[in-house]
């Protein structure tokens, strides 16, 4: 047994911590078997930490994490599922970018969840034909990209999406609201048994989780972070595809939305985005492309300036950890903060690499603590 992750499992099963806890105890601690071996007092000193966290961390509760974790492992590895620790080179970059981050993913597929290219689809439940037959063109827009195609496994629109992506020989990903052993809702099992085989299923929820209400706004905070883009086919004025939207918005992450039939209520949230300006209007394939930079064509024209590449053999292993953070950011600037967290570089360190790197003409620093790549 992995004795990190079963530690780092551990600490993410104690009641009443959650992602940003467990990132600040994990700041202090410097790994998860330190954390949970921290006696009392120095627990306290910890900003953020109370006497609640300090009781889960040190009483019972965390005997019966460690139970918890220890079979959680053994059925892991029984069911082929791989549980990412956010410290994980393998968990999600698009994720490490968001600042509620969950702590911990499950993960049951073959899909590469670091893929270059990730589109959410989400809307209603209660899709039209209309509805249908938009996602299902919108996905076949797709197939010269080869995107991962991000959804949530619901009724409606999302598992339209899903099986679109099946079908036009893409994979896709299913973010849930329950432990991977409860596919929810049931009659989506023999489509969430072929996503594993072509994608994937990804829950930040343990074994056993039921499909409990406030999972879901919660489930839609992944789907957002793990795409570069989100299209909103169908909406009412309120659900869950519109926070799925307003949580991309608020990662600067782009948003499209399908327009609709004026009076349409299945379109209403739709109409209602594009006009407030927070989503841009899908019409068609190159939309996507223009507004996420996938056109080769403008890319081959010079509008948009080409990455550029870096060799690990230039560069130290924490220089290009750093380098490789910035880069999961092309265009945008990161606080040293971020980058310290996401590279899990100290924050001492990453402020000296950085003026290094600057001094090389790799980065460029701006008001704030702020740096992008050259």
């Amino acid at each position: 047994m992995n004795d990190t992750l079963y530690h780092e499992l551990a600490l993410t099963l104690l009641p009443g911590i959650g992602p940003q806890l467990t990132r600040q105890l994990m700041s202090y601690g410097g790994s998860a078997k330190n954390v949970l071996l921290m006696p009392p007092g120095k627990l306290r000193r910890i900003p953020g930490v109370g006497e609640a966290t300090v009781k889960a961390l040190t009483g019972p509760e965390r005997e019966k994490a460690f139970r918890k974790a220890e079979a959680d492992l053994k059925k892991a590895e029984k069911d082929g599922v791989e549980i990412l620790f956010y410290t994980s080179k393998r968990f999600p970059s698009r994720l490490k970018l968001i600042p509620d981050a969950p702590a911990i993913l499950y993960y049951q597929g073959t899909a590469d969840l670091n893929a270059p290219k990730s589109v959410a689809l989400v809307g209603t439940r209660k899709n039209t034909d209309y509805g249908r037959e938009q996602t299902e063109r919108i996905v076949r827009g797709l197939v010269p990209h080869r995107p991962l195609v991000v959804s949530g496994l619901a009724y409606g629109i999302d598992i339209i999406a899903h099986r679109a992506a099946l079908q036009e020989g893409l994979e896709t990903v299913g973010v849930m609201a329950t432990g991977l052993d409860r596919i929810y809702p049931h009659t989506h099992q023999k489509t969430a048994d072929k996503m594993r085989e072509q994608g994937g299923l990804l829950t930040e929820f343990p074994f056993g989780t039921p499909p409990d209400r406030y999972n879901f706004p919660a489930r839609n905070r992944i789907i957002a972070g793990l795409s570069d883009g989100t299209v909103v086919v169908e909406a009412a004025s309120k659900g869950g595809a519109l926070i799925t939207a307003e949580l991309a918005l608020s990662y600067d992450r782009d948003v499209l939305a399908v327009p609709g039939n004026l009076g349409s209520e299945a379109s209403a949230g739709c109409n209602a985005l594009i006009k407030s300006n927070k989503a841009a209007m899908y019409t068609e394939p190159p939309d996507l492309e223009q507004l996420l930079n996938w056109d080769a064509a403008l890319h081959q024209s010079g509008k948009f300036k080409a990455a550029p590449s870096y060799s690990t053999a230039d560069f130290t292993t924490e220089e290009f950890a750093i380098i490789t953070v910035l880069a999961a950011a092309p265009g945008r600037e990161l606080h040293m903060d971020d980058i310290a967290w996401q590279s899990q570089i100290a924050i001492y360190a990453v402020a000296s690499l950085l003026l290094g790197l600057e001094f090389r003409g790799v980065v460029r620093a701006m008001p704030g603590k702020k740096f992008a790549l050259v």
